[in-house]
This record gives structure tokens, C-alpha cells and sequence, in this order.
């Protein structure tokens, strides 16, 4: 009988990338994330799950030294055109972290997923310098440009993964391929949601809402309450019957006229979330939360050819870190 797969993920925000990655069959060992309110939402979701609510900075990788995979979704405000994109002068840039636990777990494989953004020009030196210190730290690297769209996610949302593996494992890691089209429209997965308090319109919403949403953005603890993004952003959403400047609470009543709002529910779907993942009863943090996640689907998509890498031998005798600490 094979041994499960571990993982420690640094930066887990509400869960959409461990969510993916238990999905493909790894046991997280740690989840490190900072924000008091995140680590209480994924205890929630997974009361089984070891959350330690700490700075990166102060997290320990040598008791999970021989973890299978490290994982990761280092903040990326240093890399996105909506924010200064500072990169490496930003002091919210946890690569430097990132390397540091590679150092100290020594994990088989690593898979660290950003922004587009990391792949502008003016990053391409420090992303060399930042594959370079994987590297010569023992792993073959690969990076990537994936949409989530591609994956089932309605949702025009591309991300940049990294994949490190480390040299002395027999398997080639290989990105999942994708399938151009095969997400659904925002009217066809959010129907049963709008129609839940028998709106009228729901119907022929749907039927116009007939393309994947753009891009949701999780915006800033520090800036104002939930909605759909900047103005053109809002504009997007307009063209597929929805109103981007604000959250509803609920969906539509029976004889609601106009452009409804989408709900935190309707945004979590959107993200690729299971309508059984909670992210609490407050809208303007559970909206911050589904924004700035990382859709499982592809999570899931990504780890299962990691995992398939990891277990080319059959064998995962190399997986030196104890099951038991999952339970910490």
C-alpha cells in the first residue's frame, strides 16, 4: 500500500489551492497563514487540518524536513498591475521566505503560483534570480502561464505557476493541458442560485449571461466594502447582466427588475469552490477571501501531475515526514 503524499503550504489564505491539492490526494501536514480570520475559516472547512496562524517570516521548516511537496501562494500585490508592482522592494515580496523553507524542508517537489503580472519585463531579472536559487538548491524548475478557464472555472482568471522538482526523483513533471471552452457561462452555473428565491427573470438572465465572468478581485483589507472590482472590471460584469457595485446578501426576490447582484455564494462557485465551503458570516471579508483565491480546480489539476511525478516508482519511501503532525 502506498504511503499519502504531504504537503506544507505557506500563504493558504481561505483554502482554494490546499482544497485542490487535498483533492488530488495530499495530506497537508501545515497550512502557515497570517490573518486570524482565514485560519479560522480553514479550521472550519477542515477542523482536521494543522492551521498555524503566524507570519511565514516566523515559521520553522526543519520539523518537516522531507515533506513531499511544498506549496505556496505568495502574495502577489508586489506583481499586479493593480497594485505599485514593486516586486522584491515590496515588503509584502515572500519569495525570499519561499526559498528559505526550501532550504530548511528540503520537500520533493515545490509548486508556488502568482499573478500574471510576474512575468512582466521589468520582473525578469529577479524571477531568473528567484528560479536560479530553486535550482541550485537541487531542483529542476518550470514556469508556467495557466487559465482557469481552461479548467472548468468560468472564469477569465490567469495565474503563473512555478513547479520545482527536486534531481533525485525518477519522475518528469508535465503542466496539465487544459481544454479550451469547456468552462461553463456565468448564466448556465449560477442559474439554481438566482432562480433559489423564484425570481422571474432568472431564466432569461441566464440565457444572456452567456460567457465566463472576467477576472474576480479579492481588493484590499484596507479599501472600503466587497464589490465586483474597478470600472472596468464593473463594465465586464455589465455585459453579462450584472451589477459589479456592490454584494447582494441574497439573490433575486420573485419580482426583482434590473441588474442583479451576485451573492458571496455566487462568487465562491465562480471560483471553483463547493457550495459546502463556508467562508463565515461576514460579506466584505468572505468576498475579500473568494477574490484573492486560487481556484481549486486547477489546484487540483496541477497536483494530481505532481503526484503522478512523485509516485513514477511506486514507491515513497523518501517521505520521511510523520502523518501524525497533521494532527498537531
Amino acid at each position: 500500500m502506498q504511503r499519502p503524499l504531504t504537503c506544507v503550504e505557506i500563504c493558504a489564505g481561505a483554502g482554494g489551492q490546499a482544497l485542490g491539492l487535498a483533492l488530488a490526494g495530499f495530506i497537508h501536514v501545515a497550512l502557515v497563514e497570517f490573518e486570524l480570520d482565514y485560519c479560522k475559516i480553514l479550521k472550519m472547512n477542515r477542523p482536521e487540518w494543522n492551521v498555524v496562524c503566524a507570519d511565514v517570516r516566523d515559521f520553522d521548516g526543519k520539523p518537516y524536513q522531507g515533506v513531499d511537496l511544498l506549496a505556496g501562494g505568495v502574495p502577489c500585490p508586489p506583481f499586479s498591475v493593480a497594485g505599485k508592482q514593486l516586486g522584491k522592494e515590496d515588503e509584502r515580496d515572500l519569495f525570499p521566505e519561499a526559498i528559505r523553507l526550501i532550504k530548511e524542508m528540503k520537500p520533493r517537489a515545490i509548486m508556488l503560483e502568482n499573478v500574471k503580472g510576474f512575468l512582466n519585463t521589468n520582473f525578469d531579472d529577479y524571477r531568473k534570480q528567484i528560479l536560479k536559487s530553486i535550482e541550485k538548491l537541487g531542483y529542476y524548475t518550470q514556469i508556467k502561464l495557466l487559465n482557469a478557464c481552461d479548467f472548468g472555472v468560468p472564469q477569465l482568471r490567469p495565474r503563473v505557476v512555478i513547479v520545482g522538482i527536486r534531481n533525485d526523483e525518477n519522475g518528469f513533471f508535465s503542466y496539465p493541458k487544459g481544454q479550451q471552452g469547456c468552462a461553463p457561462t456565468v448564466g448556465k452555473i449560477l442559474y439554481d442560485l438566482m432562480a433559489e428565491n423564484k425570481w422571474e427573470g432568472a431564466k432569461k438572465w441566464a440565457q444572456e449571461a452567456n460567457k465566463i465572468a472576467p477576472t474576480l478581485v479579492g481588493g484590499s483589507k484596507k479599501h472600503g466594502g466587497p464589490d465586483l472590482g474597478p470600472v472596468r472590471a464593473r463594465n465586464a460584469w455589465a455585459e453579462l447582466g450584472v451589477d459589479g457595485r456592490g454584494v447582494a446578501n441574497n439573490a433575486p426576490e420573485p419580482n426583482f427588475v434590473g441588474m442583479p447582484r451576485l451573492t458571496s455564494r455566487m462568487l465562491a462557485r465562480i471560483q471553483g469552490f463547493p457550495d459546502t465551503w463556508t467562508f463565515g458570516q461576514k460579506k466584505t471579508t468572505a468576498c475579500r477571501m473568494i477574490g484573492n483565491a486560487f481556484p481549486p480546480p486547477v489546484a487540483q489539476a496541477i497536483g494530481e501531475k505532481i503526484k503522478e511525478c512523485l509516485e513514477y516508482d511506486g514507491i515513497n519511501s523518501q517521505s520521511e515526514i510523520s502523518l501524525s503532525q497533521a494532527i498537531i
